[in-house]
């Protein structure tokens, strides 16, 4: 006796697509959330939110003009780059809300031109959401050529919903040899211009 498994009707795989699509298309809208969970919440960075999207807004950010909050600045060089890196400013008192501008020295102390990338921490950490920087030479990679000096920016601004306790923000850089693009400076052209980090 010879019998057939029943033929899945044609309408079972039609659903399974449909399916797989609506699965990736809701993975397609859950990714940005996701990802701002994920660098706010496992890794601390907090995402600048565009103006008129639900969260702060740029009206937001007007000065409380009575609270003042300290920012010591700090500094360090790993042993891999010969520079010498440090605030012009040890501390700035200022208020929430208000645009600050603080200036960091670099000199590459050796013969070479070499590419340096700076990684900021902000203590205490839960203080980090609260600074936001809106420029800094943190966000690109920086080209010093032999000897060559430079004083470089950083504009911030303390959020006034800073919680209340916090008094003092510790800004601190700490600036590491690029490899891969200090081989790629001193084996071509030799530009001293930021470049995006790797």
């Amino acid at each position: 006796m010879n019998t057939r498994a029943p033929a899945p009707a044609p309408t079972a795989g039609l659903f399974k697509l449909l399916g797989v699509v609506l699965g990736v298309f809701v993975l397609t809208f859950s990714l940005v959330p996701l990802y701002r969970i994920a660098c706010e919440k496992v890794f601390g960075i907090r995402m600048e939110r565009v103006p008129g999207s639900t969260g702060a807004s740029a009206g937001a950010l007007t000065p409380s003009g009575k609270r003042t909050v300290r920012v010591e600045f700090d500094a360090g060089v790993n042993s891999k780059l010969p520079w010498t890196f440090h605030p012009e400013q040890m501390t700035m008192d200022v208020v929430p809300g208000e645009l600050n501008e603080a200036l960091y020295f670099a000199r590459n102390d050796s013969a070479r031109a070499v590419v340096g990338s700076a990684v900021p921490s902000v203590a205490p950490a839960r203080a980090s959401g609260y600074f936001n920087k809106t420029e800094c030479f943190c966000f690109t990679a920086q080209t010093l050529q032999a000897g060559e000096t430079r004083d470089m920016p950083l504009r911030f601004i303390v959020d006034p919903a800073l919680p209340p306790e916090v008094t003092t923000i510790t800004l601190s850089y700490t600036f590491y040899r690029n490899d891969t693009l200090t081989s790629e400076l001193q084996g071509g052209g030799a530009s001293s211009a930021p470049r995006a980090a790797p």
